[in-house]
């Protein structure tokens, strides 16, 4: 539907001339494609109006009624802003819309003048809204617009029709009738298997009123029996049906769209539905002529049209597939022709469709009950049913039920009769469904390919107008629209009997007005005149010439000779001309040029210009020869620029390649004088080009003496931490090879060193890798005295400014790293006889492990330029690991103890040693990890293993608890309480504030409990009663026990399943659980949610004391589900509620929105969205808000506490971010507060409305 919302009409900015760049506005519109029909442009959201426009303008005679008022009638557009002319400016755009798609030259039409004329806004074009809806105020509004004109009878001539309601009396007879006009019939979909079955239901079907519904007769005057029926008295010339695809169900609260089987005839008769059967069969007698589909559901979609072209103006090419099949078609006619007359004799027995159609169509009703077919059956064939045919087909009923396109099921499935018979007739009509069994089974039915498969029986092809796009589409094309998400929506019928006349046939321009005929070739001169301009136009394109007398060669480029002289030539030249038209404009423009001239492509790549394909074909167009706008043409001999011969080719493309050599000062041993070293680097850098052909030992030979070593750049310095770079030396091999070959590319670096040069200390060549060394200027550690803790502040603050940068190299040892920051920082006399070790810091201020002496800078990791703390301590060797350890189960960041012991110790030694250290005493001690969020995790379980096969590494961080080692396989679990189980403390606060976690004051530390991990839950709970803080506390069982799992000291799920395991609970040694006390007894299944629900007080920001809800989120987790869920235990309708959850870290709320979003059919289905996973990731004990919309109107759910903590928050965000971040931290928390309350609601269906003048 929105396939070309963001199309023009092609009138804008014209481009800058001789540019060569069009924009699209400036385009024409293209002409009309083979298919020589118009389409209509979409709006963003009017395709049902396109649909309908093609509709009314393949309707012969409603186009002609309208092009039958002139402008005495209707008026003159031109007039229309006069307040005093009646302009009547819809039947006036209509004629101007249809005379542009019947003669303009354009491949497709605008509505926007039409819609203008609506009173239409962008939230009509843009919005969706229904073709049916649409029909009926189009017409209505045509209706006003023609008042007391000729043409104001033109809806009611063509389109009018009456029904008529009757009762009939049983008693007397007495007929009570009721008349009513129609300009479309609303059939229903529902239940039905097509039009013909709606029809019957409709027409033929009778209603009766008998038992407890009776009807009260006016002639009897009292209640009697009696049936209702409806008929058609009056049939229009054009008969609209509208299909009721949308229904609602009224069990899931939601409307949905009827996707089954819906057939529908091209030709029927309707003698059976009308109250007049003595007329001309023909007067009865209708064929299809246009259908429009609707794509999508009930909540959006995309309309398109199948019309049939009855004066042909179209041009109809088969589909590719219709050509594929028709020969195999063709051949394998004769044999299916030859196989049907071998079996014509037999089929009449064999075949049951054929044996129960048979017998159908002798009966003189028309109509059997079920009941006797079979009886009927068994005296024709002289076999019943069950023995000849049941094994294959089933049941007769069954049978009957499988073919609805034969056979129609009436009085509630006791009577059958034929589809295409006409049960009231004396002369039955044959009826022609589009998909019939019994048509393809008779013999006298079947119709050539081009007449069943492409065309109508009167030789009219079908296309399928899809607002732009216009194609050729097959009868079979019309089948595939009886279901599915793309299926028929209206259908539109006329009378057989109206003819066209010859003289309208492939006439395009018939009873069209001739001011319009003017008009339109007035348009149509003015289209081609653009086409022309524009054709001209986007053949011009500019190329710059470059002539060789001011070009040198250089680099294995070219240059230009002087930079000041102008030697590029831009001219404008028609593309389609011939190369020897531009070398002859060139002779021309160039009078002393002597000499060949040839003509090259050329490029400019960073080593200059270079020359690719010379053109050597002077009839050959510059578009076919690849000029093209903007391209480069070098104008020379064809052999030499400036007395030197010139290479072309893409193989020949030069490499502009960086070339470094070591600077003056490096060699001359730091002397500062030299020059050349313009970057710090101790190299100097020079830019050479060479041609991508040449090979590596003519670089070489352009570069230096053969005897010097050529290298490529393998990392950069300061990529391994030492601050030097590494390069390749190139083989001898490889001398011989090109630089298309080595793989090198513009802007690759290569080294170029003399043999004595690797003497220097910058450079050292170990096998073919050479390393250099960053220089002395950025070779430097800076080395920062940290004196020990203790000492007085004054010495301290003296001390702690005492820094120095120290020269370094990657391959320095640490150990002389820290001499040399003796020396320099005076620290020698101070120091002596003090362990130093040489620490680095990490970016919150702690001080990381001492380095390991014996590494140089660059096998410790530690990058140049940056700092170094000298502190004192000792200094770990090889085999020692430095650790940091805390004691208690809140180890505190920045305050642990440090100890440095050797890898080989066992988990029990290094234990003893950290408790002397600590000292502390006991044997009921154990070592736990600390993991990556600073929390306290997992024991290091094997005392007797050493600390490296307990993958204890250097610089980790232990932890001392108290308390033995649990056995193996047991778990030590850390017990908290809920305060609410304190006697003293387990009162009933009301609040009207959301809490969903509880802080660290509500729970209370109780103790421990070693259990097996293959206990059960009902053990633990059974385990934790026997605890002494719970001897007062009166728990009848564990049951009555619920215990939560705690993560960061806050309660994360509750544990469920009393016969789990704590294994399969993913229980852990360390872990800390929370119990909490039950008034009832509670087995939680494992898909089940506890969450804690607040009712909205109405009118205000508060709610009601949170209720507790237990939600079954394995039956449906997504938000329909939760919205039934509460719907039923408030005893409200889904619609009536709104949900929200609570985020107390953010203190707002996220919108659960009850709105499912519809798929298209070319999509993959996407799974539910479930309430456990993101955005909403709903756990135990969260908050759901609810707002009861039948007495609440306010649907935001913040509180006052809400807003309080809001604002802190700004504030603690404004305080924190000191470096520019201020703005992002509270765009971003009002940004996720406007996320979490967002919903994805569909906008409000709003009617639809023309405006129309009054011309009474």
């Amino acid at each position: 539907m929105f396939g070309d919302l963001f199309e023009e009409d092609g009138d804008g900015f014209s481009s800058t001339p001789g540019t060569g760049v069009k924009g699209r506005e400036s385009e024409p519109p293209p002409p009309r494609g083979k298919v020589k029909l118009c389409g209509i442009k979409n709006q963003g959201g009017t395709c049902y109006l396109n649909s309908l426009i093609q509709t009314l303008l393949f309707t012969p005679e409603f186009r002609e009624e309208l092009f039958h008022l002139g402008p005495d009638e209707l008026g003159c557009l031109a007039d229309k802003a006069k307040p005093e002319a009646k302009v009547r400016v819809i039947p006036l755009e209509l004629q101007r819309l249809f005379s542009h798609l019947l003669l303009v030259d354009e491949l497709t039409a605008s509505t926007t003048d039409l819609t203008d004329s609506f009173g239409w806004t962008n939230n009509e074009e843009m919005g969706q809204q229904d073709v049916q809806e649409l029909n009926r105020i189009l017409f209505s509004a045509l209706e006003s617009s023609l008042v007391d004109t000729s043409g104001s009878s033109l809806i009611h001539r063509l389109y009018h029709g009456t029904l008529v309601n009757q009762i009939t009396c049983k008693d007397c007879g007495n007929i009570s009738e009721r008349q009513e006009d129609f300009l479309d019939l609303t059939v229903s979909v529902r239940g039905v298997s097509g039009l013909e079955e709606a029809l019957w239901n409709m027409f033929v079907e009778e209603e009766m009123f008998e038992g407890n519904n009776l009807y009260r007769c006016s002639r009897c005057d009292q209640l009697v029996r009696a049936a209702k029926s409806a008929k058609l008295r009056k049939l229009p010339p054009f008969l609209t049906i509208s299909l009721l695809r949308f229904n609602f169900d009224f069990a899931k609260c939601e409307r949905y769209k009827e996707t089954g089987s819906y057939t529908f005839p091209f030709e029927f008769n309707l003698r059976a539905f009308c109250e007049q059967n003595n007329w001309p069969d023909s007067e009865y007698s209708y064929e299809l002529f246009s259908v429009i589909i609707h794509k999508g559901g009930c909540y959006g979609g995309h309309y398109h049209v199948y019309i049939k072209d009855i004066d042909h103006l179209g041009h109809w090419e088969a589909p590719e597939e219709e050509v594929k099949i028709k020969a195999k078609t063709q051949r394998q006619e004769a044999k299916v022709g030859e196989r049907k007359r071998e079996s014509e004799n037999c089929v009449e027995t064999e075949d049951p469709l054929s044996v129960l159609t048979g017998i159908l169509a002798q009966e003189e009703s028309k109509c059997v009950l079920v009941d006797q077919l079979g009886q009927k059956l068994m005296n024709k064939t002289g076999t019943p049913w069950s023995k000849k045919y049941k094994k294959q087909y089933g049941t007769i009923s069954k049978f009957l039920q499988n073919h609805p396109e034969v056979f129609i099921l009436v009085s509630n499935g006791t009577r059958v009769a034929l589809k295409n018979a006409v049960p009231a007739a004396t002369e039955p009509s044959p009826t022609e469904p589009v998909s019939s069994t019994s048509a393809k089974s008779n013999p006298e039915n079947i119709k050539p390919e081009t007449a069943g498969d492409t065309e109508g029986p009167d030789g009219c092809h079908w296309f399928d107008l899809n607002d732009s796009t216009v194609t050729s589409i097959t009868l079979k094309d019309i089948e595939k629209q009886f279901q599915g998400k793309e299926s028929a929506y209206m259908l539109f019928y006329r009378k057989t009997t109206m003819k066209r006349p010859p003289e309208a046939i492939g006439n395009p321009a018939y009873k069209v007005p001739p001011h319009l005929v003017e008009m339109i070739q007035e348009e149509n001169a003015r289209v081609q005149q653009r086409r022309a301009e524009f054709d001209a136009s986007s053949n011009s394109i500019e190329v710059r010439l470059h002539l060789a007398p001011h070009y040198h060669c250089q680099n294995g480029a070219l240059h230009p000779t002087a930079p000041g002289e102008d030697s590029i030539i831009t001219v404008t030249f028609d593309r389609r001309k011939t190369v020897g038209d531009l070398r002859l404009a060139i002779y021309q423009m160039q009078d002393l040029w002597e000499g060949d001239m040839a003509l090259t492509l050329a490029k400019n790549v960073p080593a200059g210009l270079h020359l690719y394909d010379t053109l050597t074909d002077d009839q050959m167009s510059l578009y076919s020869a690849g000029v093209c706008n903007g391209s480069d043409l070098f104008v020379w001999n064809g052999r030499e620029v400036s007395g030197v011969a010139v290479q072309t080719g893409i193989e020949w493309e030069p490499v502009l390649l960086t070339v470094l050599r070591p600077s003056a000062e490096e060699l001359g041993c730091g002397d500062e004088s030299g020059v050349g070293d313009t970057d710090g680097s101790g190299l100097v850098r020079s830019m050479k080009g060479f041609a991508g052909g040449a090979t590596l030992g003519t670089v070489l030979e352009a570069l230096g003496p053969q005897e010097a070593f050529l290298c490529q750049e393998q990392s950069r310095p300061g990529a391994s931490g030492g601050g030097a770079s590494g390069w390749r030396v190139f083989p001898p091999q490889d001398m011989q090879r090109t630089l298309r070959e080595l793989s090198l590319k513009d802007g690759d670096a290569v080294l170029l060193l003399q043999p004595e040069e690797l003497d220097s200390s910058i450079f050292s060549l170990n096998g073919d890798m050479v390393t250099v060394t960053t220089p002395s200027d950025c070779r430097w550690l800076q080395v920062e005295f940290c004196p020990q803790s203790g000492m007085k502040e004054e010495e301290e603050e003296e001390q702690g400014k005492k820094k120095s940068k120290v020269s370094a190299s990657g391959n320095m040892l640490l150990a002389e790293v820290k001499e040399k920051a003796l020396e320099e920082l005076r620290l020698q006399d101070e120091l002596s006889g003090v362990e130093c070790c040489l620490r680095q810091m990490d970016r919150s201020g702690k001080l990381l492990p001492p380095v390991h002496e014996h590494l140089s800078v660059r096998d410790a990791g530690i990058r140049l330029m940056t700092s170094l703390y000298l502190c004192p301590g000792p200094v770990p060797t090889a085999t020692q690991l430095f650790l940091y350890f805390n004691v208690g189960f809140a180890p505190l960041v920045g305050q642990e103890l440090e100890i440095i012991v050797e890898e080989s110790l066992t988990v029990k030694e290094c234990l003893k040693e950290m408790l002397q250290m600590a000292r502390l005493e006991g044997e009921s001690w154990h070592l736990r990890r600390v993991d990556w969020c600073e929390e306290i995790g997992e024991p290091l379980m094997d005392e007797n293993a050493s600390l490296k096969e307990a993958k204890v590494i250097h610089g980790d961080t232990l932890v001392l608890v108290e308390g033995r080692l649990p056995p193996k396989g047991y778990l030590k679990l850390s017990v908290r309480m809920h305060m609410d189980m304190v006697p003293e403390l387990n009162h009933t606060a009301e609040s009207q504030s959301i809490t969903t976690e509880w802080s660290g004051s509500e729970m209370r530390f109780i103790g421990y409990v070693e259990i097996s991990e293959e206990a059960s839950l009902d053990d633990l709970k059974t385990q934790v009663m026997t605890l002494p803080a719970l001897q007062d506390v009166c728990v009848p069982s564990p049951a009555f026990l619920r215990v939560w799992l705690l993560e960061c000291k806050k309660p994360a799920r509750i544990l469920r399943g009393n016969q789990q395991t704590l294994r399969k609970l993913k229980l852990g040694n360390g872990v800390e659980v929370c119990v909490q006390r039950l008034m009832k007894e509670e087995d939680l299944g494992l898909k089940d949610l506890l969450l804690s629900v607040h009712m909205g007080v109405p009118g205000e920001k508060a709610y009601y004391p949170s209720e507790e809800f237990l939600w079954d989120a394995g039956r449906d987790s997504t938000p329909k589900g939760l919205y039934a869920a509460l719907a039923s235990q408030y005893g409200l309708t889904p619609d009536n509620l709104l949900l929200a959850k609570h985020l107390p870290d953010k203190h707002t709320w996220m919108l659960i929105s009850n709105w499912t979003q519809q798929v298209s059919k070319k999509k993959k289905k996407r799974k539910a969205e479930s309430l456990q996973a993101a955005p909403f990731y709903l756990k135990d004990g969260d908050s759901i808000g609810i707002k009861n919309l039948l007495i609440d109107n306010n649907k935001e759910f913040a509180t006052l506490e809400d807003e309080i903590g809001q604002q802190r928050l700004r504030e603690e965000a404004a305080n924190h971010n000191t470096r520019g971040r201020t703005a992002i931290g509270e765009c971003s928390q009002d940004s996720g507060s406007k996320k979490s309350g967002s919903t994805k609601n569909r906008k409000p269906e709003v009617a639809l409305s023309i405006n129309v003048g009054v011309f009474r």
